[in-house]
């Protein structure tokens, strides 16, 4: 689905396509985002428009190697991009990395960086919540990999667009028990107890 955004078009490749450019990676890489809560529920159900790629921070420079010849933007907070040079290491406030073939082609990836302390997971909103490296993600049964879903709305509990709250439904009937619970304690750490998915979550616990 293309998209209109200040900084140019965002026409992502079909899913297949991404994993292919992704597949000589040889850091762990994850699909994320809207793309990663489908392959949790096992089918699609609305359209994308880019496709999110999340890689631990200390691997950043896998995606230059993978990619060479296309053109990094890295998105430096509070919302501006700047070229991504290669060799460089980025800061640890910036967490997103668009790119493309070519300046005259549209986005086509977005990678996103996420931060480790050891072998485990850090959520980058709050370091209280953690988890074992080996927890951070699953593989489909075409064997792509993609974040796990608790994870995913995690990140996606604070904005709650439209198609946040589609993801959030499609997903929970499929989390079973542990996900639910874990889920509702990271939400009412993170955005507080009366948050309204910690609030569905725990009523889906008590059924």
């Amino acid at each position: 689905m293309r998209t209109e955004t200040p900084w140019g078009v965002w026409d992502p490749p079909p899913l297949a396509d991404a994993v292919r450019l992704l597949a000589p990676l040889r850091a762990p890489w994850w699909i994320a985002g809207g793309y990663a809560v489908e392959l949790a529920v096992g089918r699609a159900y609305r359209e994308h428009g880019d496709i999110d790629v999340l890689l631990l921070r200390r691997d950043q420079a896998e995606a230059q190697r993978v990619l060479a010849g296309w053109e990094w933007w890295a998105a430096d907070p509070p919302g501006t991009l700047r070229p991504w040079r290669p060799g460089e290491t980025l800061p640890a406030g910036v967490h997103d990395i668009w790119c493309r073939p070519g300046p005259d082609e549209p986005w086509r990836l977005q990678f996103m960086l996420d931060d480790t302390d050891g072998e485990d997971w850090v959520f980058r909103r709050d370091p209280r919540v953690r988890l074992p490296l080996e927890r951070l993600g699953r593989v489909s049964p075409d064997g792509v990999p993609y974040l796990a879903p608790g994870i995913q709305l995690l990140y996606k509990s604070k904005s709650r667009r439209p198609k946040d709250e589609r993801d959030f439904e499609e997903a929970l009937p499929v989390l079973d028990d542990h996900g639910r619970a874990w889920l509702a304690e990271t939400i009412t750490l993170a955005e507080g107890a009366d948050h309204p998915w910690a609030v569905r979550l725990r009523a889906a616990l008590a059924e």
